[in-house]
C-alpha cells in the first residue's frame, strides 16, 4: 500500500514515466522490457521502498521527482534527498522536494553566504527560513534577522500611518507568513521583543555588525548595488548570510542598477548560488572588486 499508493496511484505514475512494464502481485513486482529500461525501473523502485522504509508517506510527487533525479546527470539518491528533514513542527516535517533544493540546503549549511536565485514558488525563502529556525532551535545562532528592501510591487503605498513598525509591516508580511508556518505563533511575539528574532527592512542594517546570527535578505533583485554592498559587509563573526531573489522580479524604477548576485572574481564575496529550480546555477546583478569601490555590471550563467 505504501509503495502502491492510493488507489493504486503510484504505480500507475510509474507506468507512466517509465518505459519498463510493472506487474505488481502481493509483495513481489515484475520488471519486463529492454535491459536498459529495467535496470531504470529496478532503480526506481529500490529507492522508492527506501522511501517507504524511512517512514515518509509516498506521494504522486516524490515518485516524479525519484525518476527525474535517476534519469537526469546527477549521483544523489532520491531516497537521501527527499528524507532529509530540515525541521519537524506539530507533526509536520519540512524537507527538500527537488535535487537543486537539496543542494541549496546543502549550500547553506557549507557556507557563510549562499544566493539562492530562481523563480518565484520554488521554495528559496522558505528552505532559508526553516533552517534559520533549525539552526536558532539547535543554539548554532543566537538570533534571526530577516530583512527585504522597502520596494512597492508596482503600487505607490504613499506615507503610511502609524509607528514603524506598523509602516514597515506590509513589506516584510510574506516572511511573517513563512515563520509562522515553523514556530508556535504565541511564542513568536516573544522572541521578536527579546531581539531573538529580528524583522527589518534593509535600509536599517548600515552601520551594524551582526554577530552569532542567521541572516536572511529576502527580495534580493530589488537592492541597488549600493545596499548590497552595505549589507553582505554587515557579516560578523560566527553568522550566516542567505540572499534570496528572483531577478526576473524587479521592482526598481527604470534605469536604476541592480545589487542582485555577482560572483566577484577577487573578493570572493559569495559561494556557490543556486536557483532550486533550475538545473544549473546562475550569476547575475553587480559586485565589487577589491581594488576599487566602483560596482560593476555582469550577467552571467556559469561556464
Amino acid at each position: 500500500m505504501g509503495l502502491l499508493g492510493s488507489a493504486d496511484e503510484n504505480l500507475r505514475t510509474l507506468e507512466e514515466l517509465l518505459a519498463a512494464d510493472l506487474h505488481v502481485r502481493g509483495n513481489a513486482v515484475t520488471l519486463s522490457g529492454e535491459p536498459a529500461d529495467v535496470a531504470l525501473a529496478e532503480r526506481v523502485v529500490t529507492e522508492l521502498i527506501a522511501i517507504v522504509a524511512s517512514g515518509q508517506a509516498l506521494t504522486r510527487d516524490a515518485v516524479t521527482h525519484s525518476v527525474a533525479m535517476l534519469t537526469g546527470e546527477g549521483q544523489e539518491s532520491p531516497a537521501e534527498v527527499l528524507t532529509l528533514d530540515i525541521l519537524s513542527r506539530r507533526g509536520k516535517t519540512i524537507r527538500p522536494k527537488t535535487l537543486n533544493q537539496k543542494r541549496y540546503v546543502d549550500a547553506i549549511d557549507a557556507h557563510t553566504i549562499v544566493f539562492g536565485i530562481g523563480p518565484a514558488g520554488t521554495g528559496k525563502t522558505y528552505l532559508a527560513m526553516a533552517k534559520a529556525v533549525a539552526a536558532l532551535q539547535a543554539k548554532q545562532v543566537n538570533r534571526i534577522i530577516l530583512t527585504r528592501p522597502a520596494v512597492e510591487a508596482g503600487e505607490r503605498l504613499g506615507f503610511l500611518p502609524g509607528t514603524l513598525t506598523e509602516k514597515i509591516d506590509p513589506y516584510l508580511r510574506p516572511l511573517y507568513d513563512a515563520l509562522h508556518d515553523m514556530m508556535d505563533p504565541e511564542m513568536i511575539p516573544k522572541l521578536m521583543s527579546a531581539g531573538v528574532i529580528e524583522v527589518a527592512p534593509l535600509a536599517y542594517m548600515r552601520g551594524r555588525t551582526l554577530n552569532d546570527a542567521f541572516i536572511i535578505l529576502d527580495e534580493a533583485q530589488n537592492t541597488t548595488p549600493e545596499q548590497m554592498k552595505m549589507f553582505l559587509t554587515r557579516l560578523g563573526f560566527g553568522s550566516k548570510i542567505v540572499v534570496t531573489g528572483d531577478i526576473t522580479q524587479v521592482d526598481l524604477p527604470a534605469g536604476r542598477s541592480r545589487g542582485c548576485v555577482r560572483r566577484c572574481g577577487s573578493s570572493r564575496t559569495s559561494t556557490t548560488s543556486t536557483s532550486p529550480n533550475s538545473p544549473a546555477p546562475m550569476w547575475s546583478g553587480t559586485g565589487w572588486c577589491r581594488r576599487s569601490s566602483t560596482p560593476t555590471r555582469e550577467a552571467r550563467s556559469p561556464r
